[in-house]
């Protein structure tokens, strides 16, 4: 579905519809992989009459019926006698009033199985839940639509080889399987927000779609805290994305961002989901690292930040998943609490695990800097811009090295914290 193209009404139709019509062709034929493939092509279908035709009286009929005699249509062509095709190329299309079941969680626990590889996984879920053709994810991403292809076939086919039934997870893997559809969630909306690589520091269509479904997450589980928790967090660092560019596309930090162009309206949202989520009792870790954001939010300038209370929630998270990332963070919390001298010494603990990262020359050349180190703080900062992939990134970082060569003196304190 080209989103350019059609109505914003239409769009955002067919795109909450998509789990749910997969939801009932899965359940109905027992297979993901045609199901998945002829949800799709149902989808382009109304793309294309719709707009035009307007929108039928039982879209959500209209869409399962049509995704059943594509489904039928493939396999009778095929002349496929397994896996239950005699059975199937008698079954006459749903009619339009299948009961109402949103089978949205479902299938999304099916996009996050745990046999699946991240790449996949997030390729698999923006297809069959976000209903993005696999061109959209393809350019999203930055590769050939016959890789993106390919990477979704297999996905759909080490689902097929598992054996996993379509249905709910037991009470007992519902817990982890809830976990790796937020992970997949966060990794969407964090390669929307900062773009691993490419010309663009974000890709709003990927941040936008991982709001959007965890939105939708969370009013199929409304009392789950940690959804609240990763819905609060992509909201409150969403609300930045006015003031994180400058008009040519170059990268502001945190520190340097007119606060002015924040979006009010989402960090109230975002505030409200989190006193949600804190109220629940049970405290994960999205709902720290929102918190966090929540008090990068509420500071009306840099310098009025609680730096102090964001040292404590970056330590409790530190202790709580052991990510060198969290730990990079909680190193220039340190330095912002107690000195650049004590956040290089925290630095020095994940040397091993983040060696070659470009965001640790970064943060280390950042230190360095405060710490009045400015040969060394040149020489990270040119190994960060040259180590970086993503070319605002790396604008900036060569930007900070060119401006320390030749002014030496100037040991300005920048620190980006999740701009």
């Amino acid at each position: 579905m080209a989103g350019a193209d059609l109505p914003p009404t239409v769009e955002d139709l067919l795109r909450d519809l998509a789990p749910q019509v997969l939801g009932v062709l899965g359940r109905r034929f027992g297979d993901f992989d045609a199901a998945e493939d002829a949800v799709q092509e149902a989808l382009l279908a109304a793309a294309t009459r719709w707009p035009a035709d307007g929108i039928p009286e039982q879209p959500r009929g209209w869409l399962i019926q049509t995704a059943a005699r594509r489904l039928i249509d493939h396999r009778r062509s095929e002349q496929s006698r397994r896996d239950r095709e005699s059975r199937a190329a008698v079954l006459e299309p749903p009619s339009p009033d299948v009961p109402e079941q949103d089978d949205t969680l479902i299938v999304l626990f099916m996009c996050s199985h745990p046999t699946l590889t991240r790449a996949s996984a997030i390729a698999l879920t923006l297809r069959a839940v976000g209903g993005l053709t696999t061109a959209e994810i393809a350019s999203a991403f930055l590769v050939g639509e016959a890789t993106m292809a390919q990477r979704i076939s297999r996905a759909k086919q080490t689902i097929k080889s598992s054996g996993v039934p379509f249905g709910m997870p037991t009470p007992e893997e519902q817990a982890t399987r809830v976990r790796s559809v937020l992970h997949v969630l966060y990794l969407i909306f964090n390669e929307g927000y900062a773009s691993s690589s490419g010309p663009e520091l974000h890709r709003v269509e990927l941040s936008e779609e991982a709001i959007r479904l965890a939105r939708m997450v969370h009013r199929v589980l409304p009392d789950n805290p940690e959804i609240m928790g990763l819905l609060a967090l992509m909201l409150l660092i969403d609300a930045r994305r006015p003031a994180r560019t400058t008009a040519s596309g170059d990268l502001v930090p945190l520190t340097e961002q007119d606060r002015s162009l924040w979006d009010g309206t989402l960090i109230a949202d975002g505030l409200g989901v989190l006193d949600q989520a804190m109220s629940k009792g049970a405290v994960g870790e999205y709902q720290i690292q929102a918190a966090i954001a929540a008090l990068h939010d509420q500071a009306a300038t840099a310098e009025d930040t609680d730096w102090p209370q964001i040292l404590a929630l970056y330590g409790l998270l530190d202790r709580m998943t052991g990510n060198p990332v969290v730990t990079l963070n909680r190193a220039v919390a340190t330095a912002m609490v107690h000195g650049p001298a004590a956040g290089l010494s925290v630095l020095d603990t994940v040397d091993e695990r983040l060696a070659g990262h470009h965001r640790l020359d970064s943060v280390r050349a950042h230190l360095l800097e405060m710490a009045g180190d400015t040969e060394a703080a040149f020489a990270m900062y040119r190994a960060a811009a040259n180590r970086a992939t993503s070319l605002p990134e790396r604008r900036y970082l060569a930007r900070q090295a060119a401006r320390l060569k030749t002014s030496v003196h100037e040991t300005p304190s920048r620190v980006d914290v999740r701009g």
